[in-house]
């Protein structure tokens, strides 16, 4: 027990349990404590530490909800392998370096971002309300690895209604984000096998631990290039075909049809994800991967922080049903990461048919911001060019302008405006013609739209652009 004693401060504004976390997290990246370590218990490490074994608890359960432990129930908890670990603790090389940025800016323009109010604050609450009572107790106690059963059938069901994906509850996998199921996804398969990954693309997946293995391949106007795909020994490809991040770009049916005949040669697979394929502006929605593959060869996932909101943490896998045994091998001692109230309070706003009034609702908001959006842009802004513009929350402005990246993105955060190069998200140098950025409408209210964009047209003007 002795690799576990730290310093802590009571006297520090930061939380006990934050501080010990914050310990532990770093001993096991420095591997100060060993993959496989079995840790105290939280009455020995409490004791230990002359902390309340609440304190303990908190930091554990922190640590868990992040990969860094496991726990076997009625056994203990154990350092995980870090090279599973879903968070980077450093950037890749390639990476536009970051700038301190404020906590609060005039206007917001990363992707990530929801309308607030257009969340159903009423109906979210008494759905809560009814689910935190005395009859819903037996909620206190753990629940099954893959999460609630009812949220899985109603997921299920919204799949096959939504996507045209025919799966059933025990395919599911529910998890407290991307970040989270993607190196679950990953442990199915061979320490060596080589990930193909869209570049650019999304960055949480080329971390540190598994360069090595990532192998970038070129995104065009049409989506990934297959044929750069097949020249690679890639056996496993993660892709957002519906509107590849960050560029927008939707893979072409040709491209799909290549995709899926690649999978089928050997044992490759393809994980689909699906992040924000409720909204679609232009022509009709673009049919998943996973329901048009015959050779169960798809791993679809996606997320609910797009369609509902991003601090819920609610993602899910479904996985074909031959790679089922496989993962109930590995992971029979994990526990779901996500509260079971959260997700009875979910499956039962989707049962209900909630979930898809707010989706259709949603649409119509954001439809309306995308479309003020362009229109701003193409009646004041003509030399910007803008893409991707086909679906989801965000598009890609291409800026004419002599300066770089870095200098339009300083200028922009000295106006206090926060935006997102395209240089963050590519795993291998990209030329680009001009400063190109990804620019998020979510969060942003229709009626300051136009202001948004006038403000952050001004700031780039600052930097002698051409606009």
């Amino acid at each position: 027990m002795e690799q576990l004693f730290f310093t802590l401060n009571k006297d520090d504004e930061k939380p006990l349990y934050e501080q010990l976390y914050l310990n532990i997290k770093q001993a096991i990246i420095r591997r100060d404590i060993v993959t496989g370590t079995k840790l105290p218990s939280k009455r020995q490490l409490g004791d230990f530490l002359n902390i309340s074994q609440t304190t303990v608890e908190l930091a554990y359960g922190q640590l868990l909800a992040e990969g860094y432990i496991i726990s076997k129930p009625r056994v203990g908890y154990f350092v995980e392998a870090i090279d599973e670990l879903p968070y980077v603790e450093k950037e890749m090389a390639s990476a536009e370096p970051l700038i301190d940025e404020p906590a609060s800016y005039r206007f917001d323009f990363s992707p990530g971002q929801i309308d607030e109010d257009g969340f159903p604050f009423r109906m979210w609450r008494k759905y809560a309300k009814d689910m935190y009572d005395e009859s819903s107790k037996h909620l206190l106690q753990p629940g099954h690895p893959q999460g609630e059963y009812a949220l899985r059938v109603e997921i299920a069901r919204y799949l096959y209604e939504s996507r045209g994906i025919q799966c059933i509850p025990e395919q599911i996998v529910i998890g407290s984000g991307t970040e989270q199921l993607l190196p679950m996804i990953l442990r199915l398969f061979d320490k060596t096998a080589k990930i193909a990954l869209e570049n650019p693309g999304y960055s949480a997946i080329p971390h540190a631990h598994i360069q090595s293995r990532a192998l970038p391949i070129p995104v065009d106007e049409d989506g990934l290039i297959v044929e750069e795909l097949e020249k690679s020994a890639a056996s496993l490809v993660y892709i957002t075909p519906s509107h590849q991040f960050p560029t927008g770009a939707v893979l072409s049916a040709t491209r799909r049809t290549q995709l899926l005949k690649w999978a089928a040669k050997g044992q490759r697979y393809i994980i689909e994800d699906d992040y924000d394929s409720e909204f679609r502006y232009i022509g009709k929605p673009i049919p998943a991967l996973q329901g048009l593959d015959k050779r169960d060869n798809v791993i679809y996932m996606s997320t609910f922080s797009k369609s509902i909101m991003p601090s819920l943490r609610v993602a899910y896998f479904v996985l074909p049903l031959t790679l089922l045994p496989k993962y109930r091998e590995i992971f029979n001692y994990y526990s779901a990461t996500v509260p079971r109230f959260d997700q009875y309070i979910l499956a039962n706003f989707m049962r209900d048919g909630h979930f898809s009034k707010h989706l259709n609702r949603m649409r119509k908001i954001y439809r309306k911001k995308h479309d003020k959006l362009i229109s701003v842009l193409s009646k004041h802004y003509p030399a910007v060019k803008v893409s991707g513009d086909s679906a989801g929350m965000h598009v890609l402005l291409s800026i004419p302008s002599m300066k770089t990246n870095r200098e339009l993105l300083s200028s922009a955060q000295q106006a206090n405006l926060h935006i997102q190069p395209i240089t963050r998200y590519i795993l291998t140098p990209i030329t680009y013609e001009h400063p190109t950025f990804i620019l998020g409408f979510g969060g942003i209210p229709i009626e300051e739209i136009e202001e948004a964009i006038h403000a952050l047209m001004a700031a780039f003007h600052h930097t002698n652009s051409t606009l």
